[in-house]
Order: structure tokens, then sequence, then C-alpha cells
């Protein structure tokens, strides 16, 4: 009986307390959802009621009376920027999608620039289109991409022009513009340097060449400068990302030709001396057929298709659509005699 009677009294006073603690907690979560502290911390309300005399409950009971209540997130008054999604953006010809940026170039006075404006066509990296001013504007921007749209012959509704969030770039008078050609215009994500990588890469190899002077004397100097440049960039620079084409080459619809060509003498060479080409016939670098900014994610290969790249001698790493082409690849490549000097001898029985 004596049990019984300790039960009792243990449910009676934990009753209680749990109604005396749900009160007191409701009170509290209602102080803390009053004007007064429903955009302060925890630790702010609780300095304030302390400083007038008043101790309601640790600072710890009150994120455990907020985490019950399912409030246990920033509770301040703050700016929430916009979930900015990546611009998926592809390519499968030239004049698809165009990327521009702004650059500088050092001024011999330190702390001033001249700045060049660059359009960039990321299918066959092809400077569309360039400009050297002493100033960064929007009216600037709006008249190359004019002239260049223009001398590019572009379709309304053929084009996406794709730049970061600079003010020239996000401007009205440029969107005005682009409205009126039919152009589409994305931007790339706030402090996200990879969403525009076609004009960074170009300003890289722009800075790097030897002849990059460390100032420029003044304007007419920066703009004879790129006078040189664009044309050694467009007509002789083989790029590496194009198969190793120019880029006027692929620009213009005649890489096919150009590689043709390369197929020809590589061809002739191995006729010639087919011992130098120990795995395969060569070929040349194939050109590209479609370039993305922020492509999506490729699905996994399934277990039989990670067996047959195995089989055709793919990299377990490669499991996604790369892979296929890959396996494909090497399926199709013809195989050739091993050379003379690498076959192993083997030594008669003594």
């Amino acid at each position: 009986m004596g049990a019984t009677f300790i039960r009792h009294v243990h449910c009676l006073v934990t009753g209680f307390l749990g109604l005396y603690f749900t009160t007191s907690h409701r009170w509290i979560l209602d102080l803390l959802h009053s004007e007064r502290f429903q955009d302060k911390a925890p630790n702010e309300v609780f300095a304030t009621l302390l400083d007038e005399g008043t101790y309601l409950c640790s600072v710890r009971t009150l994120y455990r009376i907020l985490e019950q209540a399912g409030e246990v997130r920033e509770r301040r008054a703050q700016l929430r920027h916009p979930n900015y999604q990546k611009p998926p953006l592809l390519a499968t010809g030239s004049n698809q999608v165009w990327s521009w940026d702004i650059t500088k170039l050092l001024e011999p006075v330190k702390w001033t620039y001249f700045y060049l404006y660059v359009i960039l066509d990321i299918f066959s990296r092809y400077v569309v289109g360039w400009m050297v001013a002493e100033r960064e504007s929007a009216e600037l921007a709006k008249r190359l991409i004019g002239e260049t749209c223009r001398k590019q012959n572009i379709a309304p509704g053929s084009l996406t022009i794709h730049a970061d969030r600079g003010t020239s770039m996000t401007s009205k008078p440029v969107a005005l513009l682009l409205a009126d050609w039919g152009v589409t215009k994305t931007h790339s994500r706030p402090h996200v340097s990879d969403d525009n990588p076609f004009s960074e890469s170009q300003f890289q190899t722009l800075k790097y060449r030897p002849e990059f002077p460390e100032r420029f004397g003044s304007i007419q100097h920066a703009r004879a400068f790129c006078q040189n440049f664009f044309p050694w960039y467009n007509t002789e620079h083989h790029h590496s990302g194009i198969g190793l084409l120019t880029p006027e080459v692929l620009h213009y619809g005649r890489a096919d030709e150009v590689i043709a060509q390369r197929q020809l003498i590589l061809s002739q060479a191995f006729q010639r001396n087919p011992e130098r080409f120990v795995r395969t016939h060569p070929r040349p670098t194939a050109r590209p057929t479609a370039v993305w900014i922020n492509p999506p994610p490729f699905p996994a290969a399934s277990e039989q298709e990670q067996h047959e790249f195995m089989r055709a001698g793919v990299p377990r790493s490669l499991t996604n659509s790369e892979a296929s082409v890959c396996a494909a690849e090497q399926t199709r490549r013809p195989t050739s005699p091993p050379p003379r000097w690498a076959t192993p001898i083997v030594a008669a029985p003594g």
C-alpha cells in the first residue's frame, strides 16, 4: 500500500510540475513573440530583462523553449538574398551563346584604368566584338553589342548573351537593346566567377601574352595592342578547348575541312612509319559538338553499362554519358600490329 501511495503522489507532483512548467513556458514564449522581443536573440532578451531587474530563466532555457516551438533560427531582422539558380546554357553552333565581360587595363598613373569590353562566342571562342574605352558605361556597352549583332547578322530569337552582374551588364539601356534585338540575356550568380568561365579564360590568355605590358602609356597604346592581339587570337591561336583549331575556322564552318586535311597528313605519316604509332592509327583531335555553361548532371551508368565500359578499356570513374562516347570510340578504333622492336624475345632451350 505504501508503494501505491508513493506512485500516486509522484504522478500528482509530476502532473502539477508539468502544468506549471507548461504554463510558465507558454508565458515566456508569448514574451519572446511580443513586439519588443520578436526580432531579438535569446542572449539579447536575457541581458535586457536582467538589466531591468527581472530573471525568468537561463539563456539555455530560452533556446529550449524556442526549440520546442520549432523557432530556433535566425530571429534578427536581416536582408535575405534570393536563391539564385545556376544558368545552364548550351551552344551547339556559332552565334547561339555569347559571353561578354569588361576587364581593366592599367594606366600609367596608379589606381587609374582603361576598360576593355570583349564579346566572345562560347562555341567557337571567336571574339566577335571588342572595344577599349576610358570608362565603364552602359551606353558604350549598348553600342558595342548593337554593332556586333549587326556585323554577325543575328536573327531575332537566335542568340543568348551571358554576363556577370556588373552595373553595365544589368543596366536598363543594355536590357532594352537586347529586348529590341530579340536576344535572351542571362547573368551569373553573385560572386561566382565560374558561371562566366569563357570570358575569364580569354582574359587570362590576353594578360599572359609575353608582349602584354605592365601598364599602357595611353589609350592609343592599349587600342594598338588589342588590334594586334585579337586578330592573332581569332586567326592564329590554336585553342586547346576546340580541338586545336583556330576560333575563326570553327566559327565560320571550316572545321571539317581542316580536320580532314589533318587526317590526310597523319595517315601519310602512319603509312611511312607505322612502328612510330604503337597503339592505334593516328587521328586529329575532334572538334566540339556542344559547349555548356553549368551543364546538368549526367545520370549514373547502370551495372551492365559499367561492365561494357571496363571491357572497352574505359576507366571505372567514367560512369556517365562521356563514358558511353569513350567506350564507343574505343570499339571503333582499328588495332595495328605491334612494331618489330616491341616483340618479346624468347630464348631457345639450351
